[in-house]
């Protein structure tokens, strides 16, 4: 879903359409696919009104919606979101995918003050990957420091998205690349820069070696993996994400990832899969399908442009 997802649009606000947005997000009875509707629009807003919708939303008893409000936060990379994304990676209630974007959300944001609250869940968190998040967002954060004020390294991706990494500029080839990427001892850090190293290079040969990456160990690399995967939209990867996501014994975090790279990449198969699976019993996966469904279709209707709500609809008196 990289397509819409990593991408920010301007437009116009008002009173009445931020209230319009924030109505729709946090309104449980409206579908899952029209409540990130308004959280896409809301991400590229400013200002008190969205960010406090998305931080309720970050407690909503959708996960999958909870994590991407989390994310937007982060991308948005808005400091007043700070204390109640601390409160909710600190919240061991609620799911591990939502604690792990709350911890990306702090290291994206990027503020020293973050670290000891990012050390803290490091050690103490029960879930694997949220501790390696912590372990990202902390060395994103000693990186940033070190890169100085008038580095580049805080700066959005050619896909526009803030990413937990910044490409490595240590290794100068597609194997060397693949080969830290595909090291189980490396940390993940590395192994991130690695991933975003290549998807920047995006040439087959790099394509090939973030697909086989698809076999680590780790659930969090994976679904970075998968979410890459997505903003490259390229074929050659559809046969490995229909495998993850056909397989009920992955980390929902990586069956959703998938799911949503499908929808971007959208071949046939790819559609074919993801109405299969929006009924899936993981509601982490069946909501990512239904999304990446409505999404495909404002595309090939022709209206993409639609997707994020740009005014509130007239209501009929």
């Amino acid at each position: 879903m990289g397509s819409i997802n990593d991408t920010t649009t301007s437009f116009e606000s008002s009173p009445d359409m931020e209230k319009f947005l924030c109505d729709r997000l946090l309104d449980p009875a409206q579908p899952i696919s029209e409540r990130f509707r308004a959280l896409f629009s809301l991400r590229n807003l400013k200002g008190p009104a969205p960010r406090n919708a998305l931080i309720l939303a970050t407690r909503d008893s959708s996960n999958l919606l909870a994590h991407e409000a989390a994310f937007a936060l982060g991308q948005m990379q808005d400091v007043d979101a700070i204390p109640a994304l601390v409160s909710v990676l600190n919240d061991l209630s609620l799911h591990p995918i939502v604690r792990h974007e709350a911890a990306e959300a702090l290291g994206a944001i990027g503020i020293e003050s973050n670290v000891p609250l990012l050390r803290n869940s490091l050690v103490s968190d029960p879930a694997q990957e949220v501790r390696e998040t912590c372990e990202l967002a902390l060395e994103r954060i000693v990186q940033l420091k070190d890169a100085g004020a008038g580095s580049s390294m805080g700066e959005k991706s050619p896909f526009l998205s803030v990413d937990p990494a910044a490409p490595t500029t240590l290794c100068s080839s597609v194997q060397q690349l693949r080969e830290v990427l595909l090291d189980e001892e490396k940390g993940m850090y590395e192994r991130y820069a690695a991933l975003f190293a290549l998807r920047n290079n995006g040439g087959k040969e790099a394509v090939a070696a973030i697909v086989d990456s698809l076999g680590s160990k780790s659930a969090l690399l994976k679904h970075e993996v998968a979410y890459v995967l997505g903003q490259l939209q390229n074929k050659i990867a559809s046969a490995a994400l229909s495998n993850i996501l056909k397989n009920d014994n992955e980390h929902p975090m990586v069956r959703h990832e998938a799911a949503e790279a499908l929808g971007s990449i959208a071949d046939d198969k790819s559609i074919s899969l993801l109405e299969e699976f929006a009924m899936d019993s993981e509601p982490i996966v069946s909501q990512s399908c239904e999304v990446a469904l409505s999404m495909l279709e404002f595309e090939r209707s022709g209206k993409a442009f639609e997707y994020l709500f740009m005014q509130a609809p007239v209501v009929q008196q």
